[in-house]
């Protein structure tokens, strides 16, 4: 009988020390300028489906330029609908996350287009292999809960989603984002492939093994594909967070509070969407907040401001879980000091932001880039995190007073029974501290690129059942004939 890797069980970050930097009123306030956005501004529609769909409940429709404006009575009645905790279902209960605001999960990073190959160590284009390989190491990391797509598969042409979720199912025990923007064609593969892992579609839905995320377009407004196909995954009860990606400077106004209120407005407006067509719908909220680069136009998501608290503060005053909250994620080019602070200053936030679920871990450049060890010093980083915040246990002075009094003064505690039992109740970073032949300190980057190489060779969690594997390539393959079709 083949011997396949245990998966150990994940380690998620509590949110007891969460701060709030808004106040009741300041959220208060907040929140009326949402309304206000999307009952005067309105938000952009190019869809049939959701302009009916809003027509039918009252909303203000302008078929002609697709921008609806929705009341405020019909905000609450919609998001009154949203459930607070949603499950989201691993291939074993162990594996399931339960986003009630009481813990922080952490996700792996998506979704990028390049890997620096794990032997030649040059730059190339994604692919589906990318995918399982960073699913398998993820799946045999307790920092990871979640596993998203880390990069694209780019050796599949339209049906890329569907092999990068494809790829997570059959990869790791743990949750995969396996749903984004495809067209709507394509989206019901996603939905057979989630009722094939998780055995009925009531299981699905119980314990959906699958989740989704649509962008938004800023400013105000949302994809014909992504709103469609998110109606799809609303219906079929697969969890769905809707991302708005406001840049401060260009699709944003160029200021901390006019960012998260539109990015706010165009999250909830899809949410409101949802509810209306399939209330109760499992949805959560997402504002990822970035700066446009004053001296070049570019991209910057790593900057020391409070979006990540806000956005979480947001999500929750809906009454929603939060996908976001504090990021591992880097624009740095390269491993180095760049990447070193922006990991930890994004990593040490997750505690005090409090999300549901958040932390992206191992892409760089802007979450383009796999370098296959950047996960592996994440993970280290996220373990710091961890053991600096979790809850402290005031015990055993008593016991440590008496060898205390044994040792004296001037003693010293190897010979300590307490010392030998104790030892090891600390967290040792593989990173620090191991020396080569020559007694030189070894460079962390190329531990971390060792076990890395270790894990992808030697880690190998129980595949899904032939049967399974058989359907859901047959899946694949009715999909791959409906893109064809779409693409001639």
């Amino acid at each position: 009988m083949e011997q396949y890797s245990n998966t150990p069980d994940i380690i998620s970050i509590s949110s007891h020390h969460k701060i709030e930097i808004l106040s009741p009123s300041e959220l208060d306030t907040l929140k009326k300028g949402t309304y206000q956005l999307l009952a005067e501004v309105g938000v952009k529609y190019p869809s049939e489906k959701a302009l009916k769909i809003f027509d039918d409940h009252g909303a203000d429709v302008d078929w002609e330029s697709c921008i609806v404006r929705i009341p405020p009575d019909l905000v609450d009645k919609a998001m009154a609908t949203a459930p607070r905790d949603i499950v989201l279902g691993g291939r074993e209960p162990r594996f399931d996350l339960t986003l009630d605001g009481s813990k922080s999960y952490l996700t792996t990073d998506g979704c990028g287009v390049h890997v620096i190959d794990l032997h030649t160590r040059e730059k190339r284009a994604s692919s589906k292999a990318d995918v399982a390989m960073m699913a398998r190491v993820a799946d045999a990391i307790p920092m990871v809960s979640f596993f998203w797509p880390m990069v694209s598969a780019q050796d599949h042409g339209l049906t890329a989603p569907l092999h990068e979720c494809h790829a997570g199912l059959t990869s790791t025990l743990k949750h995969v984002r396996g749903g984004t923007t495809v067209h709507p064609d394509l989206a019901p593969a996603v939905v057979e492939m989630a009722s094939v892992v998780a055995g009925s579609e009531k299981e699905r839905r119980l314990r959906p093994p699958v989740c989704a995320n649509i962008c938004g377009i800023a400013p105000l407004a949302h994809d014909e594909h992504g709103i469609e196909t998110a109606l799809i995954y609303a219906e079929a009860g697969i969890p769905t967070s809707f991302m708005a990606m406001p840049t401060m400077g260009s699709t944003a106004p160029a200021s901390v509070l006019g960012a998260i209120v539109q990015g706010d407005a165009e999250s909830v407006s899809a949410m409101v969407l949802m509810q209306l067509a399939y209330p109760g719908a499992p949805v959560f909220h997402s504002i990822i907040t970035s700066l446009m680069n004053p001296r070049t136009g570019g991209y910057i998501g790593d900057m020391p401001l409070p979006v990540n608290f806000l956005a979480v503060q947001m999500a929750h005053a809906w009454d929603v879980p939060s996908l976001g909250g504090g990021s591992f994620s880097s624009d740095a080019a390269d491993v180095g000091w760049q990447s070193a602070f922006e990991s930890g200053f994004g990593g040490a936030q997750i505690p005090l932001a409090g999300g549901d679920l958040c932390g992206y871990l191992g892409l760089m450049n802007s979450s383009m880039v796999i370098y296959p060890e950047q996960i592996m010093l994440d993970a280290e980083i996220a373990m710091n995190v961890y053991e600096t915040y979790k809850t402290f246990e005031f015990k055993d002075l008593d016991l440590n007073l008496d060898v205390i009094r044994e040792v004296g003064p001037q003693g010293h505690y190897l010979r300590q029974k307490h010392t030998r039992t104790h030892m090891r109740d600390f967290h040792y970073s593989p990173f620090f501290h191991q020396q080569d032949q020559e007694g030189n300190l070894r460079e962390p980057r190329e531990i971390a690129l060792e076990n890395f190489k270790e894990l992808e060779k030697n880690h190998h969690p129980e595949p899904l059942p032939e049967s399974s594997l058989k359907e859901m390539d047959q899946i694949l393959a009715a999909a791959d004939k409906i893109a064809s079709k779409l693409g001639s």
